[in-house]
């Protein structure tokens, strides 16, 4: 026996792969959805097909009583409509079915002003990505209020993880590693929002066996690990097999790079969220999740690091 049926859409992605981990050990039957299967999880099925074709999804979708969306657009896809014509897809499959949506959110749905930040807190977008993302999220608010199925909602902060490849900890912070060089991303005192990939996909587990509890449309902050830049950097040279330097990162060289090339320019139109501090809370999902649900941040960093540092090696 198993506790239902889910299906992860974009199951090779940082997202989708942790979720269909998470799901089969919490006892699911999983299957999964990709142009091709490049990250095959051991003990769950998976179907070849395009999510842009609503067939497809549909198809995929037939047996589940829970549907991931784990699909991303690369991030210089996001404009002319690209996000919203990808979610109005599943939006169409999903049809009259009842069944029920989770949708990982962003913070990029909140401005720089919003120091702490709750389900309650006002969406209003600082950069064009955020209006992206409200606009997405409205839809979903608007097909589950004409009840054609429950969206769950569950945001978190900046994504780390073993596995979590061209992600900030790598692309930034890590990308000179080999050189002996470690970035950071602000001030060593500021404090950010990080998401442990695992942890997330576990707590999507819990809430999709709570979802009769729920609402028709909710919406979830997972706290993950709140720390201060300099406690990241920290946890980041005890990981490390040896000692490394610690600089700023530099923006002005982004902003640089932004003249000429547009994902960076969106890039540098992000650098808020690392300049401010915007605490993810809700005590409601903690209580939900309970007590030491996540995975200790030392421990966490180590897993990410040690992962990252060994396939750094096997490519060079």
């Amino acid at each position: 026996m198993t506790k239902g049926k889910v299906t992860v859409l974009g199951s090779n992605g940082h997202i989708g792969n942790a979720a269909m981990i998470a799901f089969r050990d919490a006892g699911w039957s999983v299957t999964g959805l990709g142009r091709t299967n490049r990250k095959p999880v051991s003990g769950t099925a998976f179907v070849a097909g395009d999510a842009d074709d609503v067939e497809v999804v549909r198809a995929a979708i037939a047996d589940a009583d829970v549907v991931v969306h784990a699909l991303h657009l690369p991030y210089h896809q996001w404009g002319n409509g690209a996000s919203e014509r990808q979610l109005q897809v599943v939006i169409d499959a999903l049809g009259n079915s009842g069944k029920t949506l989770l949708f990982p959110g962003t913070i990029y749905n909140y401005r720089a002003g919003d120091r702490t930040v709750s389900p309650a807190t006002r969406q209003s977008a600082e950069a064009p990505r955020g209006e992206i993302r409200i606009r997405l999220e409205t839809m979903l608010r608007e097909a589950s209020a004409a009840g054609k199925f429950q969206t769950i909602i569950l945001r978190g902060g900046d994504f780390f993880g073993p596995g979590n490849r061209g992600e900030w900890f790598e692309a930034a912070m890590m990308m000179d590693i080999a050189k002996g060089k470690l970035y950071h991303m602000s001030d060593l005192k500021l404090r950010h929002s990080w998401a442990y990939l695992p942890d997330l996909a576990r707590a999507f587990a819990v809430l999709a066996e709570k979802r009769e509890t729920l609402g028709r449309y909710e919406n979830f902050h997972f706290a993950g690990h709140w720390v201060s830049h300099g406690q990241m950097m920290g946890a980041i040279q005890t990981a490390l097999p040896g000692k490394v330097a610690v600089s700023p990162l530099q923006w002005w060289m982004i902003r640089a790079v932004g003249l000429f090339n547009p994902v960076m320019r969106d890039i540098y139109r992000m650098r808020y969220l690392w300049l401010n501090e915007m605490e993810l809370v809700d005590p409601r999902l903690d209580a939900l999740l309970g007590l030491d649900f996540g995975t200790p941040f030392e421990e966490a960093v180590r897993a990410t690091v040690e992962e990252l540092v060994g396939a750094k090696k096997l490519a060079a």
